[in-house]
């Protein structure tokens, strides 16, 4: 029975890409024009140690960041007094999601009483440096880190978000928990900040009551696409991890928190995962979701003012090989079969031969997120069964592939998007296929002799 890679790829919708293991690494980045900072090593000037989580094949100090596809960058900033690792929900959540989380450690002090400026300045600084390594030859995250980057903050850190943002165009937006006013004033600064902003609040933080902080930054900032998110009985202190110093604070100060941490951190990841999706992956579906997890989420109260994605983007095919959209943008994503083709960002795509699926195209700009209409192309027809055995199947190391004879051609491996991950000459009845390098997920074995080739499912645990 003939079967076509188009059904592959349908079948292949139906399973959960697994997620990334996180891998950890420590850099101390400076700035030669200031002093001071936390850390060292980093060079002459300001010492900003940063702890940075990111996607792994293997989980440990320092591995091998994740060679498929490149990673977007979050730089987080911490809260007055505390420690970044009370954050572990915020990492542990994102990285397995295919994000870089940068955390600076900068101002973390009691006494003496942190820089608001200085951190803010220390976000920026490592926003830019986070994206730069991606060209360091010496760096684990040489050729990894996608150009996309936004910076978080919770309470203080929060408050240094703006103080990052302000003026700040190389920045893909931004993200406020529970943002502090802070001295130089984040309030005042927010209408010089233009990029995609989410705001979170507490209703019953104390610590930072919302209509002296959360509040009017929200209603200073200048963003065509900003949101705030008002989590009903909500509390300060309950975007990050129990810690003593901020949990002190919250008690002498908040009243009537009607939620318990837990939820209130799976009410803010409900929201802030597609909104991620959407900024970070040029995800015009993504922001369709964003924009129904603000309905759909239970005991939260909100305001946007984010268009909704319209359907205005032209996508054109020569009959051939080649889609391209007139529709100018910024950036472009293209689509097969409703997933992400990962690394297919320009205005035109080559479609891989003998690949058939529904392609569509989203392109985003300054105007707002449109997706175009979609075409439809059939799969080869020429394909025929060339009998062969894998197993184990599922696998987590070496996948054995097995022919009725010596087979002389080739395979390719290929993720769901039907991109080639690994081509190999055969010339045997049998291979050794090592998967280890995978990530956990389902993936096509495709197997080339004279014109002919199969393809069959196979999945990596």
């Amino acid at each position: 029975m003939k079967l076509s890679l188009l059904l592959f790829v349908l079948l292949l919708q139906l399973q959960l890409m697994a997620q990334f293991s996180i891998g950890h690494t420590t850099i101390t980045f400076n700035d030669p024009s200031r002093t001071g900072g936390f850390g060292t090593g980093g060079g002459a000037g300001r010492q900003i140690q940063t702890e940075i989580y990111y996607p792994s094949f293997t989980a440990g100090e320092n591995t091998a960041v994740a060679s498929y596809p490149n990673f977007p960058v979050i730089v987080f900033g911490h809260g007055f007094a505390m420690s970044w690792d009370a954050y572990s929900n915020i990492w542990q959540h994102l990285v397995p999601q295919g994000y870089i989380l940068a955390f600076v450690r900068t101002e973390g002090s009691l006494i003496p009483a942190p820089s608001h400026g200085d951190f803010g300045d220390d976000l920026a600084l490592v926003a830019t440096k986070m994206l730069a390594l991606n060209g360091n030859v010496g760096s684990l995250f040489n050729g990894k880190v996608k150009q996309k980057v936004v910076i978080m903050g919770h309470s203080m850190g929060g408050g240094a978000t703006m103080l990052a943002a302000e003026n700040n165009s190389s920045i893909a937006g931004i993200v406020g928990l529970a943002p502090a006013e802070t001295n130089p004033s984040a309030v005042s600064v927010c209408g010089n900040i233009s990029v995609p902003a989410l705001i979170f609040s507490g209703s019953n933080d104390g610590v930072t009551p919302p209509i002296d902080n959360h509040l009017p930054m929200y209603q200073g900032l200048a963003s065509a696409c900003k949101s705030y998110v008002s989590i009903t009985g909500g509390a300060h202190c309950y975007f990050a991890n129990s810690n003593f110093n901020c949990d002190f604070g919250e008690s002498t100060s908040s009243q009537g928190i009607s939620i318990t941490r837990a939820e209130q951190q799976q009410k803010t990841f409900e929201i802030l995962d597609p909104w991620l999706h959407y900024v970070l992956n040029t995800d015009c579906y993504a922001l369709a979701d964003f924009q129904a997890s603000l309905i759909n989420t239970a005991g939260t109260v909100n305001q946007t003012t984010c268009a909704q994605p319209g359907i205005n983007a032209l996508i054109y095919y020569d009959n051939i090989q080649t889609m391209s959209t007139p529709t100018p943008g910024d950036y472009y994503q293209w689509y097969v079969n409703g997933q992400i083709m990962v690394g297919e960002t320009n205005d035109t795509l080559i479609i891989p031969v003998d690949f058939g699926g529904t392609f569509t195209v989203s392109v985003m700009s300054a105007n707002g997120c449109d997706t175009s209409n979609f075409i439809t192309l059939q799969g080869s027809v020429g394909e025929e069964q060339l009998n062969f055995s894998l197993y184990p199947n599922p696998t987590n190391a070496i996948l054995n592939v097995g022919f009725q004879k010596q087979l002389h051609g080739h395979y390719e491996i290929l993720d769901v998007s039907g991109r080639a991950l690994t081509k190999e000459a055969v010339n045997s009845n049998q291979l050794k296929i090592d998967c280890s390098n995978l990530s956990k997920g389902s993936y096509l074995l495709k197997i080339y002799e004279n014109g002919r080739y199969t393809t069959k499912k196979f999945l990596v645990n």
